[in-house]
């Protein structure tokens, strides 16, 4: 089970529906455009009415849900502009925070981002094709970009590139694989860590934007 079902235990049943068809809506299980049906949703999550109705509205709120006036959820269309708009505001915003935390970031920050980097490492050397050390990558991924942010000092910041990060990787998670572009993207890893290790602001802020762009290239997939 991964880390991110483990934090569920001992949450509200609201919470826990919430995170649970959160990574659901950014992993793929619904289709784009879906209209989702209460019962069904009741019955897969073994939930109440009351506490799903809650984690709904949070993510409709989120932006990972379309709400519909008087008439249900629906999960959002996929947009080439909206995809374009997004990868931008990932880049504006995550050169900021990682050029804050360059400044920031101390010893035990570094220790951190080693330790981030080697649980990745270890995720991609397990990755295979089953849902689960599938979802375990994503996890350990998650959690490395935003070790490699942690420093910034600004929490809005750092609230403002996750809620870019799901957006974006809806669209990643459902378009085709593309190994050649995905050994680079994993390569790039290690030359952030590497980069940030020693305070190499313009390397890094160069590396991270390539990093993007590469990932949005991938992401385009969804949209064709």
């Amino acid at each position: 089970m991964d880390d991110g079902v483990n934090r569920e235990q001992g949450l509200t049943a609201a919470s826990q529906v919430h995170l649970a068809l959160k990574r659901d809506l950014i992993g793929g299980r619904f289709r784009a455009g879906e209209k989702l049906a209460i019962a069904s949703l009741r019955q897969h999550y073994g939930v109440g009415l009351s506490p799903l109705r809650e984690a709904l509205n949070r993510l409709a709120a989120y932006g990972l849900l379309e709400q519909e006036n008087q008439r249900g959820f629906r999960v959002p269309t996929l947009s080439r502009a909206e995809l374009d708009d997004i990868a931008e505001m990932r880049r504006r915003l995550e050169v900021q925070a990682l050029t804050l935390a360059l400044e920031n970031g101390d010893d035990e920050w570094e220790a951190m981002l080693l330790g981030a980097f080697h649980r990745l490492r270890r995720a991609d050397e397990a990755l295979g094709a089953d849902p689960e050390t599938l979802e375990h990558w994503e996890q350990m991924h998650l959690q490395f970009h935003r070790c490699l942010l942690a420093p910034c000092g600004s929490k809005w910041l750092l609230r403002f590139i996750e809620q870019l990060h799901d957006q974006f990787d809806r669209y990643r998670r459902l378009a085709p694989a593309n190994h050649g572009i995905r050994e680079t993207l994993d390569a790039q890893h290690e030359d952030l860590v590497a980069l940030a290790i020693e305070r190499r602001v313009g390397g890094a802020v160069d590396m991270l934007q390539t990093h993007i762009r590469l990932s949005h290239e991938v992401a385009q997939g969804a949209c064709t």
